[in-house]
């Protein structure tokens, strides 16, 4: 998997942050500051990128995290079955499918904006 390690007190709001093994994008990042007997604690609420699922986490600012190195492309919708498209990527002209979201209203020759982690994909 694309991954980077960086310090806990780097990242910020709206970057992505590796939770469970899952890529997440960071929603809240709030720090508690060093007590009698600690460090200083970063307290991070984020949202998985391609389940949606809601994530916490709560580190030491000094600690090491992993963040995912997402990219995002262009590509053109080639044909709509169903649930399924057919995208092709304008950097590479590889035709790859995916599925439709439910609020995305596509149809052939429609540009789209996705990201891509390795085998996942998702229209932004």
């Amino acid at each position: 998997m694309a991954k980077q390690q960086t310090e806990v007190r780097d990242l910020q709001e709206g970057s992505y942050v590796m939770i469970d093994d899952a890529a997440c994008k960071i929603n809240s990042y709030s720090t508690a500051k060093p007590g009698k007997h600690g460090s200083a604690k970063a307290r991070i609420e984020a949202e998985g990128v391609f389940d949606g699922k809601k994530r916490s986490l709560s580190q030491p600012v000094d600690a090491k995290i992993w963040v995912p190195i997402i990219d995002r492309k262009q590509g053109q919708v080639v044909s709509v079955d169903g649930d399924d498209m057919q995208v092709m990527d304008l950097e590479t002209y590889e035709t790859i499918t995916m599925r439709v979201p439910e609020d995305a209203d596509v149809s052939p020759d429609d540009e789209i904006e996705y990201l891509e982690l390795e085998d996942q994909r998702k229209i932004v």
